[in-house]
């Protein structure tokens, strides 16, 4: 989770980035020449990143696929740009980039969990650049104040579909293997939504006045 920046950061080169950010005591993205320091999670982010981790952990035990954590950092040749996604899943053997141990290129799914400062950039610039890796099948991004999770998946070349899931009850289905299933209740176990903002209430009260109205 990337903090967004309004001001200017110095330009510097992928190798410049790369020495700075093996000495930083904390993690940085890169993009567009420069280090973007990422922000602090919250409960709910990490509720949902931990319950992510351990329902892929279980259910891919006996397969090819690996999942990892904000710990292993993203290489995106495309973009010239290294993001720390809150969840990747590998399919087989990571390739690690320039045989770094902490960076990889070939996610097969990639997570993100939403917050108000990055959902933008999550859903734009960001994805812009994960569509142009060759191996991703499935991006999910997970509101953490609201139960909605969104499902970018690859159906052809520079095709991508977009499911929406809002209920608890819903089953989230990954393209990449069949008989993979993420329960929204599983995703959201433990997390407490805030209270939605005024101006939100007020206007479905007002919806449902008019619904009402309409009905009379």
């Amino acid at each position: 989770m990337v903090t967004a920046y309004k001001h200017a950061l110095p330009v510097i080169t992928p190798e410049e980035y790369l020495a700075q950010e093996t000495l930083a005591q904390e993690k940085h993205e890169y993009y567009a020449g420069a280090m973007l320091p990422m922000a602090g999670a919250s409960i709910n982010h990490n509720y949902i990143v931990g319950n992510l981790y351990f329902l892929l952990r279980v259910a891919l035990k006996e397969k090819e696929y690996i999942p990892f954590t904000t710990d292993i950092r993203l290489w995106i040749p495309s973009r010239n740009a290294y993001t720390y996604p809150d969840v990747l899943v590998v399919a087989g053997v990571p390739q690690c980039y320039h045989e770094r141990s902490d960076t990889i290129t070939n996610p097969i799914m990639i997570v993100e969990v939403l917050s108000e400062t990055t959902s933008q950039y999550d859903r734009g610039e960001k994805f812009i650049g994960f569509r142009t890796i060759p191996t991703l099948r499935d991006y999910l991004l997970v509101d953490q104040a609201r139960c909605l999770v969104e499902q970018v998946t690859r159906v052809g070349e520079h095709k991508w579909l977009l499911t929406e899931y809002h209920e608890m009850e819903q089953v989230v289905e990954l393209s990449f293997d069949a008989s993979l299933h993420l329960a929204l209740r599983d995703i959201y176990e433990r997390v407490v939504f805030p209270p939605a903002p005024e101006h939100q209430h007020s206007r479905e009260t007002e919806s449902d006045e008019q619904v009402e109205d309409g009905k009379a």
